[in-house]
């Protein structure tokens, strides 16, 4: 029996996200391997240039999974990320707390709850991708 890692050879690739021709150099020399994708992390640069990553990742038929859903709402394949609307209604709380009277030193870091699997049918289509029923039916949404 053969481990994962003998069937699987992968090779990561980091490109610098700070100015658009890094991007735009760093896509297109990850578009020159076999079955390259794209895992785009949460940064500021990343949703500064959100139109110029999902451009690159259309033109050059790379698949990509991005950290928020309004990647995918705007084109892009898939995402997992924190649901950073529920992100918001906590700190509002923490806000009511802070304006309440208690000290915001005293209140602990909280870390998001809930992730939200986002798929975009038609970009998946468009790139011939299958998407596998069983991830379709964990999504929380399906843009179709």
């Amino acid at each position: 029996m053969q481990s994962v890692a003998s069937v699987f050879a992968l090779e990561l690739r980091v490109v610098n996200v700070r100015d658009k021709d890094a991007i735009e150099n760093g896509i297109k020399r990850i578009a020159e391997f076999p079955n390259a994708g794209l895992l785009i992390t949460a940064s500021a640069p990343a949703n500064v240039h959100r139109d110029l990553i999902l451009r690159l990742a259309e033109r050059h038929r790379l698949p990509a999974i991005y950290p928020y859903r309004y990647f995918v709402a705007a084109g892009g394949l898939a995402c997992y990320g924190p649901d950073t609307i529920g992100q918001y209604r906590r700190a509002a709380g923490y806000v009511d707390r802070i304006l309440r009277g208690e000290k915001p030193a005293d209140l602990p870091v909280q870390a998001p709850t809930k992730y939200e699997l986002v798929i975009n049918l038609n970009t998946a289509k468009a790139l011939s991708v299958t998407i596998p029923e069983t991830l379709l039916a964990r999504a929380d949404e399906v843009i179709e």
